[in-house]
């Protein structure tokens, strides 16, 4: 089993930068695809990004592209997703996840089987 552990979420005004990171420890190595989901208040949680083993390619949720960027650093075990250009809409807790198999950039829920505990981003208007 993989910890997962975010940080760097808290209250920003709209137009402006977030950083969240992600450590992961346990069985890190056995870490394929890693992704970052949010849910908003009174909402299903969404796909947000997501990152394959090696951070060649890359995936984002037709809201966020062009605004966030998703990376990874396996040596130290680490995801990182910067936030730029915020609105409102992006409030929500993010959480970081990560899946033991390869099933590629996938955007369920479904398909990753290890979470974090979530950090919540809050975006003023």
């Amino acid at each position: 089993q993989v910890q997962l552990v975010e940080s760097g979420g808290g209250l920003v005004q709209a137009g402006g930068s977030l950083r969240l990171a992600c450590a992961a420890s346990g069985r890190a190595a056995r870490m394929y695809t890693l992704a970052w989901f949010r849910q908003a208040p009174g909402k299903e949680r969404e796909f947000v990004a997501a990152i394959s083993w090696g951070g060649a390619t890359t995936d984002y949720s037709d809201s966020v592209k062009g605004r966030f960027t998703i990376s990874r650093d396996n040596a130290k075990n680490t995801v990182n997703l910067q936030m730029s250009s915020l609105v409102p809409q992006d409030t929500g807790v993010y959480y970081c996840a990560a899946a033991s198999r390869d099933y590629g950039l996938v955007v369920k829920a479904q398909f990753y089987d290890s979470w974090g505990q979530g950090t919540q981003v809050t975006v003023s208007s």
